[in-house]
């Protein structure tokens, strides 16, 4: 057997009476869309509920999948803790995900947990789900940093572990929508959140779930999302089969979206191998990119592409434009891959002898010392954007009316301590946030205003 069904549904704690004492009334639509949720859920009689989380352990490189035998939940921390559950997991099919997962080098499994209480993101969609059903034992997963395309490959390792085991599976996505649609709402209001939500409902409405992958980063923070993640998990583990979709519902009277749909699949349909076909417009278009690089761009690839696949670094090219040969400057380089950063490493000022030799090292130090990821991987160099900053000459600055987040990078300094940020950065809309972010990279308070402030100009070749 394989995947039953499929269902997204938001996680509202107030949706539990006990929790909501009456508030749940404003979401109606909702609760009657998820009391239909639990009853298709019931008549399908699996053997195991799988549920992805935003809510359970989550890591920014590794997807965790909860181990043991089994554990326990309330609602306590809401002021209900007489609503409870117990519940048990099922190992054969946890061990034989873990078991795909080390032997294909993919970055998920049952390590790291720091808490083994069930999480709200999993206790919500259960309340309904047993009050109908109380067969079957779960899986629960979380989500990850990692870009939009490893999720989607966990979906398809779920599924192929729950094939190999004959498992009759259904699979819950647990995920608000945006949480800043309203004024009044506890995140407040940004354009993004409307659009968010129009725009997954439509998609999901449809199960155009390549579409998925079409969300940017920059956009879903802004929209302050929640469960897109757990979607494209789900959608992963749908991969290649033809699917009906159902739109059940969609509330926003709080300020934070609940959304909820059903997909039932049915047989393959080769035209659904989203992931594959994401890749393929990918490397397409990365492809055309690296014809038109520059100068800059070209070395720090080739800087980057001989210390992974020689494991020494490069000598300097004999053919060289002397703009990179008689400048010195600092620079950074900045990559990314599948729309995630990947590593950005620079210098302030100049430490080599040319500038040539500043982007050859720091774009080694961006693929392999940034602390914030691993080292990238052979495998990763063709999916990689590669950007070059170079940096005009600090120039102290009075106030921060003197800066311009468009325009100018700004350097925090106090004593010893000292941050940079680069200028144009996507999500970084206001000098307040310029400088909070460059102040946070330095470790300093946020609130210390005696700082030391100074502007940069860059030229960023792409």
């Amino acid at each position: 057997m394989s995947i039953l069904a499929a269902f997204m549904v938001p996680h509202p704690p107030m949706i539990v009476p006990a929790v909501g004492r009456g508030s749940e009334a404003q979401i109606s639509k909702t609760i009657r869309a998820y009391e239909q949720v639990s009853e298709e859920i019931a008549a399908l009689e699996p053997d195991t509920i799988i549920i992805t989380s935003p809510h359970s352990v989550m890591y920014a490189d590794y997807f965790h999948i909860s181990p043991g035998k089994s554990a326990r939940g309330d609602f306590g921390q809401f002021r209900a803790s007489q609503v409870s559950f117990t519940e048990n997991y099922d190992t054969e099919l946890v061990a034989a995900i873990d078991r795909l997962a080390r032997e294909t080098g993919f970055p998920a499994g049952v390590m790291g947990e720091r808490d083994k209480r069930l999480d709200h993101g999993t206790m919500v969609p259960l309340y309904f789900i047993r009050r109908r059903y109380s067969g079957g034992k779960i899986v629960r997963i979380g989500l990850s940093g990692l870009p939009f395309t490893e999720h989607y490959r966990l979906g398809q390792m779920i599924r192929e572990a729950v094939e190999s085991l004959g498992r009759r599976a259904v699979f819950v996505a647990s995920g608000d929508l945006s949480h800043k649609l309203q004024d009044y709402g506890p995140y407040g209001y940004a354009p993004e959140g409307p659009q968010y939500d129009e725009r997954i409902m439509d998609v999901c409405g449809r199960a155009a779930f390549g579409e998925l992958f079409d969300f940017d980063e920059t956009f879903c923070d802004r929209a302050a999302e929640c469960g897109h993640r757990s979607f494209v998990i789900m959608a992963g583990a749908l991969d290649g089969l033809s699917v009906k979709a159902e739109k059940l519902s969609h509330e926003d009277v709080t300020g934070v979206g609940y959304g909820i749909c059903t997909f039932h699949p049915g047989e393959p349909d080769d035209s659904r191998h989203f992931l594959d076909e994401y890749l393929k417009k990918a490397e397409d278009k990365l492809s055309a990119e690296r014809a038109n690089e520059d100068p800059y761009v070209r070395l720090a690839r080739a800087s980057v592409e001989h210390y992974i696949l020689k494991h020494r670094k490069m000598e300097m090219p004999q053919d060289l434009p002397a703009e990179l040969t008689n400048r010195r400057a600092g620079a950074f380089v900045s990559i990314r891959e599948h729309g995630k950063l990947r590593g950005c490493i620079g210098t302030i000022s100049p430490v080599r002898d040319c500038l040539a030799q500043e982007i050859i090292d720091n774009a080694v130090s961006a693929s392999t010392r940034d602390p914030r990821f691993d080292p990238i991987k052979a495998g990763e160099l063709k999916w990689l954007e590669i950007s070059v900053d170079v940096l005009g000459d600090p120039e102290p600055v009075s106030s921060p009316d003197e800066l311009d987040v468009k325009r100018y990078g700004v350097i925090v300094t106090k004593g010893r301590k000292r941050g940079l940020l680069l200028p144009d950065l996507d999500g970084v809309d206001t000098v307040e946030e310029q400088i909070s972010i460059a102040k946070s990279k330095a470790g300093i308070a946020d609130w210390d205003k005696r700082v030391e402030l100074q502007r940069f100009e860059v030229v960023r070749h792409h």
